[in-house]
């Protein structure tokens, strides 16, 4: 008679898919609807950011230096308003903060695409021409783009406090950190993929290409809305949220704060120079290589280095304090501002198949993006230790001022940079269409000259971290001796 044998298989290992939904259902829906329209929304901000001043100059017709005030304005107030937005919609909910952020980004990117449309039916614009704006420079309409723009900022400010607040009701102390951490990636494929639509319409359409991104950015918050509207459900609404007043007398707070103030204006040098990425590279390098040249591939490669880097730059430097890790950022940055000066001295002889310009315009972001792998998580870390005792919540809603700081004066130095060393080709091209080429030539031989004020920027920045630091240290340790002392 056969015995029975018991089985002694081991119990399977679940596959990779179950473990896939295994981590899915550890977030609530509105967690993961958070997370998709961000990264929607991202998309939307970054398609349009990062041609920002082109289309200011060469759709509604503003000067280089017109266009910075207005983009750094525009840039600036994204970083200064969340703050009382998210008061906001701790009163209304997050859901209908998200709605009401959603519609009025839709309306703004609209606003934008349409408004030109309208005003090239009206005669004043025609974008087939070189010299497609001279009727609008004349003209008060020129100033109707303030209208959606405003929209734009106002919807912005919304998402940047509601989506992160998000997270933080839909996740617990076990899977905080790994929410945001899916949050981070969200936001880092949104700015690759906005960014990668920008080289192909300006490419193909030239200056109306500049005016549909803003339909294709319209189309993307079109759809967060509607994703929201039906998806997105938050049975976490607790939180009535500070008053207006009181952030106010927080703010003039974090302001009276003489270590603070300084510690925000210093590390402002850091983010003025990174925002040239934004702000100077892509006239700098259409204008001096063409129009083949592709800002938002170069501007890509920030991304890139940092989801590569950062987690090896903050292993490395875990031992270090914080701020030597921010002081060798510091001392990255004005070298790469440098390094992207090499590319209008080096002639015209490709490097890898590229533009000298395009290369070392690439070299020097990933620097900049090394650099920020130093600072930026160290930064939050070294401003809640200066914060009084108790209110390092309070403090670090105010931590990006240096964004504030940084974009408003990136974009506005940026502006007369231009205007001096490498102008608007158009201004060198007669009535009749005709290209003054030797002229131009001419007026940008010194283009480089630009990168040399953010060396000398950033090389005051790295100076001035550096004392900061051994000042503020010796006036701790002053202060624990005198402390133990009493005790």
């Amino acid at each position: 008679m056969e015995k029975s044998s018991k089985s002694t298989s081991k119990p399977t290992k679940p596959g990779p898919f179950r473990k896939l939904a295994a981590s899915i259902t550890k977030y609530s829906k509105a967690f993961w609807v958070a997370n998709v329209v961000e990264l929607l929304e991202r998309l939307a901000y970054y398609a349009v950011f990062i041609v920002i001043t082109l289309y200011l100059s060469n759709v509604w017709g503003f000067s280089d230096i017109q266009a910075a005030w207005i983009a750094g304005v525009f840039s600036a107030m994204l970083y200064l308003l969340p703050v009382f937005a998210g008061a906001v919609a701790d009163k209304i909910g997050f859901r209908a903060a998200i709605i009401l952020a959603f519609s009025l980004l839709t309306l703004g990117y609209g606003g934008l695409g349409l408004l030109p449309t309208l005003l090239e039916s009206a005669g004043l614009v025609n974008y087939e021409m070189t010299t497609t704006y001279t009727g609008l420079r004349e003209s008060y309409l020129q100033w109707s783009i303030v209208a959606p723009l405003i929209l734009i900022v106002i919807g912005g400010s919304f998402i940047k406090s509601v989506i992160s607040g998000t997270v933080a009701r839909e996740t617990t102390t076990e899977n905080r950190a790994r929410g945001y951490s899916i949050f981070y990636m969200m936001v880092n494929i949104g700015a690759f993929t906005g960014k990668t639509v920008v080289d192909p319409l300006r490419r193909s359409l030239g200056d109306q290409g500049l005016v549909y991104l803003n339909f294709f950015s319209a189309a993307m918050t079109l759809l967060a809305l509607i994703a929201v509207y039906f998806f997105y459900r938050s049975t976490k609404t607790e939180g009535k949220g500070k008053s207006f007043g009181e952030l106010g007398r927080s703010l003039v707070k974090v302001i009276l704060n003489g270590r603070l103030l300084l510690l925000i204006l210093i590390v402002s040098g850091f983010w003025l120079i990174q925002s040239q990425m934004y702000a100077t590279m892509p006239k700098y390098v259409i204008r001096l290589i063409g129009e083949g040249a592709s800002p938002g591939w170069y501007a890509n490669v920030n991304p890139l280095v940092v989801l590569v880097s950062v987690n090896l730059v903050t292993t490395l430097m875990r031992k270090k304090r914080a701020i030597s890790s921010m002081l060798v950022g510091m001392c990255i940055i004005p070298l790469s501002a440098l390094v992207m000066s090499f590319g209008n001295q080096l002639g015209e002889a490709y490097i890898l198949g590229m533009h000298p310009v395009a290369f070392m315009m690439i070299v020097g972001i990933a620097m900049q993006a090394l650099a920020e792998c130093f600072i930026s998580p160290r930064f939050l870390e070294y401003f809640s230790l200066q914060a009084p005792k108790g209110e390092e919540g309070l403090y670090l809603g105010f931590s990006h001022l240096h964004s504030f700081f940084s974009f408003l004066f990136a974009f506005g130095i940026s502006g007369y940079l231009l205007d001096r060393y490498c102008p608007d080709p158009r201004l060198f091209t007669d009535a009749s269409g005709v290209f003054d080429a030797v002229a131009y030539t001419a007026a940008t031989q010194n283009a480089h000259h630009i990168w040399y004020v953010f060396v000398g920027i950033g090389a005051i920045s790295a100076v001035a971290l550096f004392i900061y630091g051994r000042v503020t240290k010796k006036l701790d340790e002053k202060k624990a001796r005198a402390s133990a002392a009493v005790s």
